[in-house]
C-alpha cells in the first residue's frame, strides 16, 4: 500500500475521534471550540491528501473533489456573507462565491461529457465544516473562516494543478488550468487577511 493511503487513513481516524470529541461536547451541552477547531485541522490533512492522491490522479476522483470543493466554498461564503461583520471579509466571501459558483456551473457539463456522474451533497468532512461555521459564536467567526478558506484553498491549488498537469480528460484538464488563477488568488487574499487576524496559516 502507497504512503499516501496510510497517510489517509491516519487522517481519516483522527477526524473521526474529533468528531466523536464534538459529539460528547455537545451532549455535555458546553461551547466546544477547540474541538471543532481540531476536526477543521484534520479535515484540512485529509483534503490535502485526497487532492494530492485519488483527486489529482484519477478522473473520478477529480470530478468528485472539484465538484464537492464549489459546493463547500458557495455555502461557507453564503454563511460569511451573513455571519461576518468585516467588510473585507465579506468582500473575499462574494467573491469566493462568485468565481466558484460560475466554475460549478462551466464544470457540469465537462464532467457529465467525461462520463462521470456529479456529486449531489458534500462528504461528511466538509458538512462537518460547514457546521463548524454555522455554530462558531460571531467573536471568532473571521478566523475560523480565514482558517478554513486557506486551508480549502490549498487543497484546491493541489487538486486543480495536479489534474491540469496530469490528467487524462482533455475538457477536464483545461478546467482545471483555467480555473486555477482564480483559485490561487482566493488563497493568496485568505492568507492575507488571516494574517492580518492571527488566524491559523
Amino acid at each position: 500500500m502507497t504512503r499516501g493511503f496510510y497517510l489517509a487513513a491516519a487522517a481519516a481516524a483522527a477526524l473521526s475521534l474529533a468528531a466523536c470529541g464534538k459529539k460528547d461536547a455537545e451532549e455535555a451541552n458546553v461551547a466546544t471550540p477547540a474541538v471543532n477547531a481540531a476536526q477543521d485541522a484534520t479535515a484540512a490533512v485529509v483534503g490535502q491528501t485526497s487532492a494530492a492522491t485519488l483527486g489529482a490522479n484519477t478522473i473520478q476522483g477529480y470530478v468528485s473533489n472539484a465538484a464537492e470543493g464549489d459546493m463547500y466554498e458557495i455555502e461557507a461564503a453564503k454563511i460569511a456573507q451573513a455571519k461576518s461583520g468585516n467588510a473585507d471579509v465579506k468582500a473575499l466571501a462574494k467573491m469566493i462565491q462568485a468565481d466558484h459558483t460560475a466554475a460549478s456551473n462551466a464544470f457540469k457539463p465537462l464532467a457529465t461529457a467525461a462520463g462521470q456522474t456529479l456529486p449531489t451533497k458534500l462528504d461528511e468532512r466538509r458538512q462537518g465544516l460547514l457546521d463548524n461555521l454555522n455554530t462558531t459564536p460571531a467573536v471568532q467567526f473571521d478566523k475560523v473562516y480565514l482558517t478554513q478558506q486557506v486551508a480549502a484553498h490549498e487543497e484546491a491549488v493541489t487538486l486543480h494543478r495536479g489534474y491540469a498537469d496530469g490528467g487524462e480528460d482533455a475538457g477536464l484538464k483545461g478546467h482545471a488550468a483555467k480555473v486555477l488563477p482564480k483559485i490561487e488568488a482566493h488563497l493568496r487574499k485568505a492568507q492575507e487577511l488571516a494574517q492580518k487576524m492571527g488566524a491559523a496559516n
